[in-house]
C-alpha cells in the first residue's frame, strides 16, 4: 500500500487455501484545485474514498497486516480503528518495501502458515 494504489492479498477460502491476490485498487488523484485549502479538502475526501473501497474487500477480517511506503499505512490504519466494523480488527503495520504480487503472496504465506 501507498498514497496511489494498495494490493489486497488474502486466502482463497476464509479459513484455509493458499494466499493469492484479491484485487489491486488505485486511489485516483486529485486535478487542479484553485486553492491551497480546495486542494487539502480533496486530498483527504480522496483517501478516505480510497481507505473505505480497500475496507470494503475486507468485511471479515479479523487480522490485517499492512506493508508498504509512505506514512500511508499508518493513517489507514487510523482509519480502521475509527470505524466500528472494524474496531475489535487487530491490525499489524510491517515491512516499508515496495513488493510485486508475488512477492506479498510469499511473503504473507510465510508470515501465516
Amino acid at each position: 500500500m501507498d498514497s496511489n494504489q494498495a494490493t489486497i492479498v488474502g486466502r482463497e477460502d476464509i479459513d484455509t487455501g493458499d494466499f493469492v491476490v484479491l484485487t489491486h485498487i488505485k486511489n485516483e488523484g486529485q486535478g487542479s484545485n484553485s486553492n491551497e485549502n480546495a486542494a487539502n479538502n480533496a486530498e483527504k475526501t480522496l483517501q478516505q474514498k480510497f481507505f473505505k473501497e480497500i475496507a470494503s474487500h475486507m468485511q471479515n477480517a479479523e487480522e490485517v497486516e499492512i506493508t508498504g511506503t509512505g506514512i500511508t499505512q499508518e493513517q489507514f490504519m487510523h482509519y480502521l480503528a475509527d470505524t466500528a466494523q472494524f474496531k475489535n480488527t487487530v491490525t499489524k503495520e510491517s515491512t516499508s518495501n515496495q513488493m510485486s504480487d508475488e512477492h506479498l503472496i510469499e511473503y504473507f504465506s510465510g508470515k501465516f502458515n
